[in-house]
């Protein structure tokens, strides 16, 4: 059985925390790094009847998109709804983690989900994105001494490679060196040159791990002074992150696809509002998971035919129709986003297998209750 420190690192590294905005609040809110986890929720909100959900089934580790404490908070009693739904989960032995929008712009993310849940292909990010800063460590050491050297590598977070980890690379060659007065060296003599049969060993790291990595790999290492060097990569992941995304989809009417978007997405009293008109053809789509308003202008001068997104204010919808660009669907914030959870708890699960038991929660937490 998997510990919540294991469950946390697998998401964290799909959905890195570097990679979220600067007034966001992701990771671990609350529990016990070495607790076990057997069973998962997903939800979207971190609501009191989420939580005590999670509490019935009695989950180990509820997993949210949207913050418990977006804000700093000075305390959390149980007389507020975001204190009750701490208290429900810590009453539950229930860890809580949040990932929102380190997943909104990944690959595997939030905007990819819905693309995918409406049936478009050829996904593109809307506006191209800039992953987790990576750096790659190079060091040099002693053939008998490589195994120890990348597996501490390996323990401190080097060698995270997407679904992948513990990956590095192992050339061999020569290493020649004089130790000075004053050195100590495990081979060799002092004053004397030394030729030794040495590794080259080469893994790549998030930047914000660099100091602990540095700091295993000199503890782990024979030498006294190895010789290493660290050095910053150019962006891995411009190609498949980024905000929203852009696809096909067969030639539909407007009318005809947000009759589509109704089917695919959860039921809410939201339901879906239109913008266009209703004979407008439509084959190239951009979506935006959450409020997607900000992205207006960028798609005001692009070539899509609709884009759906939610949180559409009467101004900025009214003054984008003007300009007879694309047209606008706009969805519930809630269904919109719910559509990651699957795909997250699908992730989980392969990564997993029998050792986790997921569960998507299909409490709508959308505040609008009733439409007349």
């Amino acid at each position: 059985m998997p510990r919540l420190a294991d469950i946390v690192s697998l998401i964290h590294g799909w959905y890195p925390p570097a990679t979220a905005e600067e007034w966001d609040a992701v990771g671990l809110v609350y529990g016990d790094p070495e607790q076990q986890v057997r069973k998962v929720m997903f939800a979207v909100d971190p609501s009191p009847a989420v939580a005590a959900e999670a509490a019935d089934w009695r989950a180990d580790l509820l997993v949210v998109h949207h913050p418990l404490f977006l804000k700093p908070v000075h305390g959390f009693a149980a007389t507020t709804p975001k204190g009750r739904t701490l208290a429900t989960l810590a009453g539950a032995g229930c860890a809580l983690l949040t990932a929102h929008t380190n997943a909104d712009q990944a690959a595997g993310g939030v905007s990819e989900a819905l693309a995918q849940a409406l049936g478009l292909s050829d996904l593109e990010p809307l506006v191209r994105g800039i992953g987790e800063p990576i750096d790659k460590l190079t060091v040099f050491v002693p053939e008998d001494a490589a195994a120890p050297v990348r597996a501490a590598l390996a323990e401190a977070g080097a060698g995270r490679i997407g679904d992948y980890d513990f990956a590095s690379f192992t050339s061999h060659g020569e290493g020649r060196f004089r130790p000075l007065a004053g050195a100590e060296p495990m081979i060799g003599t002092v004053g004397e040159i030394e030729t030794v049969a040495e590794v080259r060993i080469e893994a790549v790291l998030a930047r914000h791990l660099r100091r602990g990595v540095v700091e295993a790999m000199l503890a782990a290492h024979p030498y006294e002074e190895p010789a290493y060097d660290l050095v910053e990569l150019a962006d891995p992941g411009i190609l498949t992150t980024g905000t929203g995304r852009v696809g096909t989809i067969p030639t539909l009417t407007l009318a005809e696809f947000a009759k589509a978007v109704a089917d695919a997405l959860p039921e809410t009293q939201h339901g879906v509002r239109v913008a266009g008109d209703p004979e407008r053809t439509v084959r190239k789509v951009a979506v935006c998971g959450g409020a997607g308003d900000f992205l207006l202008d960028q798609v005001a001068g692009s070539d899509v035919d609709v884009y759906l997104t939610s949180d559409l204010r009467h101004h900025p919808a009214a003054e984008f129709m003007e300009k007879n660009g694309p047209a606008l669907v706009d969805v519930a914030h809630w269904a919109a986003e719910w559509t990651w959870l699957p795909v997250v708890a699908a992730r989980l699960e392969e990564a997993l297998g029998s050792d986790v038991d997921t569960r998507v929660s299909t409490l709508c937490t959308d505040p609008w209750t009733m439409r007349l």
